[in-house]
């Protein structure tokens, strides 16, 4: 289906023109049903091999198809760095991946944050402001956060830390709902259960850009799209743009992902009809 990530949340708060929300699902929808309406043909098959050559690009598909186009936009997105056994299950049923989309359904409510980087830090310090307290669970005794970050979550009094704490598993109630998270203590070598209504997995994000290993577009040290210049879409190679998650390691949000689409989608024509 389309739309990626955007298709697990629940239901998008902050995004422009939903002033009472809407669903991932329904959104990316809406936008595929827009697409064809002004002319795009959609076909639904996964990408298995790319060669890039100058307005001669080959995409093999995976129904045994092929595609040459002159032009190509990335929009590949990302998926969730897993953070626990059987997570998939408690989507919708109390577990989340962003802060920003959800944290308001968790009003006076204990929720749990795991990670210990940027992003984990970040989502814990939005949290505070719904959650009755937020439970940060980090496997480390030290966050991979930067300091200013890690200075405002332990002096957040709002923020209990789980520091050299392992998340086990996800616990459920009666209605299958996220009622805590089991935690291994690797200091103490003891299991214990965090009581909590809502889980902020925040372990990151993996761009789905495998496929362009070694087809001589030039990825940065975490696996994301270069962009030749950052107010841009075009990659290092002519014809290629790239938009969304897969080229954005910073704000990760569907408006944005949308914005570089409009560009992408405008460069290419630009460089079609240059000719």
């Amino acid at each position: 289906m389309p739309g990626g990530l955007l298709t697990q949340t629940n239901h998008v708060e902050n995004y422009p023109g939903f002033p009472d929300g809407t669903t991932g699902f329904d959104l990316t929808d809406a936008m595929a049903r827009q697409a064809e309406r002004f002319g795009a043909k959609l076909k639904y098959n996964s990408v298995t091999k790319i060669v890039f050559a100058e307005r001669n690009n080959h995409l093999a598909l995976d129904d045994g198809s092929d595609l040459d186009a002159e032009a190509v936009v990335l929009a590949l997105g990302t998926r969730h760095r897993l953070g626990l056994p059987d997570e998939k299950r408690f989507l919708g049923k109390g577990l989340s991946y962003c802060a920003t989309c959800d944290g308001a359904f968790f009003r006076n409510q204990p929720v749990a944050v795991i990670g210990g980087g940027d992003m984990a830090l970040e989502e814990a310090l939005s949290l505070v402001a719904f959650a009755s307290e937020v439970h940060l669970i980090h496997r480390r005794d030290a966050f991979a956060a930067t300091k200013i970050l890690a200075d405002r979550v332990v002096a957040e009094p709002k923020i209990i830390l789980h520091q050299n704490s392992i998340p086990i598993a996800l616990e459920a109630d009666e209605a299958g709902r996220v009622a805590g998270v089991s935690v291994h203590s690797s200091t103490s070598n003891e299991h214990s259960q965090i009581v909590c209504r809502g889980v902020f997995v925040a372990v990151g994000v993996l761009p789905n850009t495998e496929l362009l290993e070694n087809t001589g577009l030039l990825l940065d040290e975490q696996g994301y799209i270069k962009l030749a210049d950052a107010s841009r879409s075009q990659t290092n190679l002519p014809g290629v743009f790239a938009a969304g998650d897969c080229a954005d390691p910073t704000y990760r949000q569907a408006i944005v992902a949308a914005g570089m689409g409009a560009k992408a989608g405008m460069d290419a024509a630009r460089f079609l009809a240059e000719g």
